[in-house]
């Protein structure tokens, strides 16, 4: 048939199936979510009206300054992603395009993803407690830690968890605030032994401690390059791979006594 049409005919006849395989494309669901800077926390505060650290059977200092952990917000694995909604996302530096499963691995369905990331919450805060008792050189069973948070899941919280207790435990000495009165963010996970793990979403989360106030932001040591490719001006980054040289570099950074490191 297409022989025996001229060339202009042949090429338009031959365009339709593939302006229908883009439409449709433009318009079906894809597998991706879009994610972009969420919420931040300052776990030396309150959220929502409750403290997120409580302590007791010691203690405690005042603190002055902020450790604010941060976040990012994704759409939900039953929202529609489009090519249009993945190219307009594609282009901006305040959103990224990820592959649905890498956000959602644990479930299909809502319910099954908020009831996995309750309990990584909750196995995060009781590493965090842990490795800052552990840090201390304190006993769990004279001292209670309590960490509340409402409305995040996941474990991505657990450095700055650690840090918290450290802070109203210890500061950086006595009567001497870790922070040095700085709002400090970051991310990172953290296991008893006080070792801090990779996290996603690093350069989002960057830009999330910037719109909240933040001027250092801490983060997994192996994550320096993503949190390079979008930094806002201003944030200075610190590389950590532990908890205790997490606590060292702010220390050195307060005191202006020995290195900070830097990605």
């Amino acid at each position: 048939m297409l022989s025996r049409l001229s060339r202009p005919q042949a090429v338009a006849v031959c365009a339709v199936p593939v302006v229908a395989l883009l439409a449709t494309a433009a318009f079906a669901p894809l597998p991706f979510s879009v994610a972009q800077p969420g919420m931040t926390a300052n776990v030396l505060g309150e959220n929502k009206g409750d403290p997120v650290i409580t302590i007791s059977g010691a203690r405690t200092d005042e603190t002055h300054g902020e450790l604010r952990m941060t976040t990012i917000e994704a759409t939900s694995p039953d929202t529609r992603v489009s090519l249009a909604d993945v190219l307009d996302s594609w282009f901006r530096t305040d959103r990224a395009v990820m592959p649905r499963d890498s956000v959602y691995p644990s479930g299909d369905t809502v319910e099954e993803i908020e009831r996995h990331n309750t309990e990584q919450m909750k196995q995060s805060q009781d590493a965090a407690a842990e490795a800052a008792l552990n840090y201390l050189k304190l006993d769990a069973d004279d001292v209670k830690v309590t960490l509340k948070l409402a409305d995040v899941g996941g474990p991505s919280a657990g450095l700055l968890f650690s840090l918290g207790v450290v802070d109203k435990l210890n500061g950086d000495g006595p009567g001497r605030d870790l922070t040095g009165g700085r709002v400090i963010a970051g991310t990172g996970t953290i296991d008893a032994a006080g070792r801090v793990g990779a996290v996603g979403g690093v350069a989002l989360k960057t830009q999330a401690a910037k719109r909240d106030g933040a001027t250092v932001f801490l983060v997994p040591k192996a994550e320096c390059s993503d949190a390079r490719s979008e930094l806002p001006e201003g944030l200075r980054l610190i590389p950590v791979t532990t908890l205790k040289g997490a606590v060292d570099a702010l220390v050195a950074l307060e005191t202006g006594k020995g290195s900070v490191p830097s990605c």
